[in-house]
């Protein structure tokens, strides 16, 4: 299969930005300064380390790991590209550099290397499964993700084949439950958001019954996200959308307790995509090592 990743469309922040935010995450780590190394590794001493990742894994976050080595000073290298499948004991990267610069940062690397690729992972996972039951729905996150870490967490979700869907408050109109409670009604809620959204923003509506989401999609909505629904009310849904001559209109996106165990019944329904928070605040990070390969001087 090729997976073609989307982060170059959708995910460009500029260097300066991120790499003030990764300085940031160095920062919270070597407080005042790595003592340890300090003590132990004298001052100058060149090193080549290498990462090894430990399992099976999709590789993300390379360029962010790159940028904090080059933070302290060191060289990094990666050995494959982000989206890469790699094998147990695969040697990612070669990082040069004085060791006590690479030791401060280790932990840093490890951990965003280790979680984006945990994320990428049971992304591609996932979208293999659906691929391999012979069909093509796409896999998005939701903003259940690690305040500070959203951009990392959605990129590494983009590098495993699956759709970030939106970052923040201000990309899409979506109309949940909350908001229906305080307006009154799904009508009333809908009819303020129709009447000064502006034309660039879709809205999606959060339906948890069969009947919100028909009246949804008469109502105009672009997106219904069906939320925690049984597969026989999805089913349901999408059957009487289709007799109303409506299903074509609207996007389906089915979200709530979506697992491994369930997801092909859903997918089987035909919706355009399902959303999976479990890929985000729930994937295992991948187990992987700094090692010193060799003193160079």
């Amino acid at each position: 299969m090729v997976w073609e990743s989307i982060c170059d469309r959708k995910l460009n922040v500029p260097d300066a930005l991120l790499r003030e935010k990764i300085r940031g995450f160095l920062e919270e780590d070597i407080g005042l300064g790595d003592i340890t190394t300090e003590l132990i590794v004298p001052s100058g001493v060149k090193v080549r380390a290498e990462i090894i990742v430990k399992e099976m894994a999709v590789v993300a976050g390379l360029d962010e790991a790159r940028m904090i080595f080059e933070i302290v000073g060191a060289s990094f290298t990666p050995n494959v590209k982000n989206g890469d499948e790699v094998s147990p004991n695969t040697s990612i990267a070669i990082i040069r550099g004085e060791g006590r610069s690479i030791l401060s940062a280790e932990r840093t690397a490890l951990n965003l290397l280790s979680r984006m690729s945990g994320i990428a992972t049971e992304t591609r996972r996932l979208i293999r499964k659906i691929r391999e039951a012979g069909l093509n729905i796409r896999i998005a996150a939701t903003r259940k993700t690690a305040p500070g870490l959203r951009y990392f967490d959605k990129k590494a979700v983009a590098i495993g084949g699956g759709d970030p869907h939106r970052f923040r408050l201000d990309d899409q109109i979506l109309i949940k439950d909350n908001h229906i409670a305080i307006a009154g009604s799904l009508e009333e809620a809908l009819k303020k958001a129709l009447s000064s959204k502006s034309f660039s923003k879709k809205i999606e509506v959060e339906a948890r019954t069969v009947e919100d989401a028909i009246k949804a999609a008469r109502l105009g909505a672009d997106i219904i996200m069906l939320d925690n629904m049984s597969v026989k009310d999805v089913r349901r849904v999408i059957d009487a959308l289709k007799e109303l001559g409506l299903r074509d209109k609207v996007l389906i996106e089915v979200s709530g307790e979506i697992t491994e165990n369930n997801i092909l019944d859903y997918a089987s329904l035909g919706p355009d995509i399902i959303s999976v928070g479990a890929i985000t605040h729930s994937a295992k990070s991948i187990d992987m090592s700094l090692e010193i390969v060799e003193i160079e001087g």
